[in-house]
């Protein structure tokens, strides 16, 4: 409500699994206060979620890092975090099938 919302525009669209969270009605009147909608994606598509994509990614690279406390966790967390590049999360909307050729 306080994050997404202010930064949507009329007719934008937000994408969401469907997650209990992602369901809230405070939330769903702060986007429809602002002219946006929701689409909830179909239960167990992952093949849909661009941020399943990413997490893949990031899940590999910690088991590569290898960290063994906490603080060398969100370490490697940051460090990896700095590898996405924006033409790369945008590959990820596009085999998601959001953005067309």
């Amino acid at each position: 409500r306080s994050q997404l919302a202010p930064s949507l525009e009329p007719g934008d669209v937000v994408v969401l699994d469907n997650l209990n969270v992602h369901k809230s009605p405070r939330a769903a009147q702060a986007v429809a206060e602002r002219g946006a909608w929701f689409l909830f994606l179909p239960k167990y598509s992952p093949d849909l979620n661009p941020i399943e994509m990413a997490f893949a990614k990031l899940k590999a690279l910690l088991r590569k890092a290898a960290a063994r406390t906490l603080d060398d966790l969100w370490r490697a967390v940051g460090n990896i975090c700095d590898l996405f590049e924006p033409d790369e999360c945008w590959n990820y909307f596009k085999a998601a099938g959001y953005v067309a050729d």
